[in-house]
C-alpha cells in the first residue's frame, strides 16, 4: 500500500512540476489601432536600454504573435512564410529568470532553461544585456527535407522584421543582431547542430 501510495505522489509530483515549466501567454490584441504605414515609419534600430524596465505578458505575447504565431488556426499556418512551409523558426524568449520556447500553437512559454544568456547574447555590445528581454531567433533545420542555411536565414529575416514592426507599433525599441556568443548561448540552452542561431533582438524601453 505504501508503495503505491509513493508512486501515486511522485507522479503527481511530476505532474505539478511538469506544469509549472508552461506559461499561457494572453491571447494577443487583434484590436491594435497602429496602421501597418505608421509602424514602418516608427520603427528604427535602438542599442541603449533602460535598466529594470519590464515588458508585459501582453506585450510580449503580442511579439512572438507576429514573430512566428499562427494567423490561421484551422491550418496551423503562421504570421511569416517560411520555405515549403517547413515552419523551420522557433523563438526563444530570454530573460533574467531565464530561457522558454515560444509555443505558437497554443500560446505558451516552454521553461528551457534557468541560466540567463543575456550577457553572451549581448557580446560586445554589453551595453545592451540590460534589456529586459532578448528574443532569439532560430532555424531548426530537421525540419526540412536537407539541410538549408539559406532558407533558414531568409525565414529568420521575415520573423526578424515582424518583431521590428510589433515593437514600433508597441511603442518599444529593438534592433534585429547577428551579434552573439553562438557556443555559448547553444550549450546554455541545450541547442544541438540541427539548430542554427541566426538573429537576436533586446526588446526594452
Amino acid at each position: 500500500m505504501k508503495k503505491y501510495l509513493f508512486t501515486f505522489l511522485l507522479a503527481a509530483m511530476t505532474v505539478q512540476m511538469n506544469a509549472q515549466e508552461v506559461k499561457r501567454l494572453p491571447q494577443p490584441d487583434m484590436s491594435l489601432k497602429v496602421t501597418l504605414t505608421e509602424a514602418l515609419q516608427k520603427r528604427k534600430s535602438d542599442r541603449d536600454y533602460q535598466s529594470g524596465a519590464t515588458i508585459s505578458d501582453q506585450q510580449l505575447s503580442q511579439i512572438l504573435w507576429a514573430a512566428c504565431g499562427v494567423n490561421r488556426a484551422d491550418r496551423k499556418l503562421l504570421t511569416i512564410p517560411t520555405a515549403i512551409n517547413a515552419q523551420d523558426i522557433q523563438v526563444y524568449v530570454c530573460t533574467k529568470d531565464g530561457v522558454s520556447l515560444y509555443q505558437p500553437y497554443d500560446n505558451t512559454l516552454l521553461k528551457v532553461t534557468d541560466k540567463d544568456v543575456r550577457e553572451p547574447l549581448a557580446e560586445r555590445q554589453q551595453n545592451m544585456k540590460n534589456a529586459p528581454v532578448f528574443l532569439l531567433i532560430v532555424s531548426n533545420q530537421g525540419k526540412f527535407r536537407q539541410r538549408s542555411e539559406i532558407y533558414g536565414a531568409m525565414d529568420a529575416g521575415y520573423s526578424s522584421q515582424n518583431i521590428c514592426l510589433m515593437c514600433a507599433a508597441l511603442g518599444l525599441k529593438t534592433v534585429p543582431r547577428a551579434m552573439m556568443n553562438k557556443e555559448a548561448v547553444a550549450k546554455a540552452i541545450g541547442l544541438d547542430d540541427q539548430i542554427i542561431l541566426e538573429l537576436n533582438h533586446p526588446i526594452g524601453y
